[in-house]
């Protein structure tokens, strides 16, 4: 037997044999894949967000309140990945 799939042989009375199938530790992995594309997004996101602020420091101001309006949408993909492993 493997150590992500654990199967139990259960013999009924008449002899047919059932077969439960119970799989785990696919909950962090699944996070872990849901959590690579908001990473991503949020490395390219503050990355323009800089070169923007580089380019016109004048509207440094109303390009940082954009980047954190951004991030925290990005952000909430993580959260609902987060979710969707233990609901799943």
């Amino acid at each position: 037997m493997s150590v992500v799939q654990q199967t139990l042989d259960l013999v009924a009375q008449d002899g047919v044999v059932e077969t439960e199938t119970s799989f785990s530790g696919f909950e962090a992995i699944g996070y872990g894949l849901a959590a690579i594309g908001p990473g991503v997004g949020i490395g390219i996101l503050v990355g323009k967000a800089i070169e923007g602020m580089a380019r016109q420091p004048e509207m440094a101001g109303q390009i940082r309140t954009t980047m954190f309006l951004g991030i925290a949408f990005t952000e909430a993909l993580a959260l609902i990945g987060l979710v969707a492993g233990f609901i799943y």
